[in-house]
């Protein structure tokens, strides 16, 4: 798992956005896509807009490595799925609250 420095935490959590690429099947990266990134904690969150079948994220059930970039910095990063029910609720409120300017219907795809 990725370790990040305070800086890194602020920068990539307040990004708008955030650039992804897995691991395709033969170790090489995916070209990137475009997703939202929540920050709860000392944790970094992305979910798929269109579910587990979304190509990037079945390339993290692969190989749950990859790279990221977003608010200048750019890193490689090991993917974990969560398993704690509260944390996912945490997950969902941050969703909730910093992309709450847009529509409901698109917000209701991540959490």
């Amino acid at each position: 798992m990725a370790t990040w420095t305070s800086e890194e935490l602020t920068k990539i959590g307040t990004a708008e956005e955030l650039e992804l690429a897995s691991l395709r099947r033969d170790g090489t990266l995916r070209k990137p896509v475009t997703i939202w990134v929540v920050r709860v904690g000392d944790g970094l969150y992305v979910r798929p807009i269109y579910g587990r079948t979304s190509a990037w994220f079945r390339g993290t059930q692969v190989h749950h490595e990859g790279r990221i970039q977003a608010g200048g910095v750019d890193k490689d990063v090991t993917f974990m799925e969560e398993a704690d029910p509260g944390l996912n609720d945490q997950i969902d409120a941050a969703y909730r609250t910093k992309y709450r300017r847009y529509a409901a219907s698109i917000i209701s795809t991540t959490v």
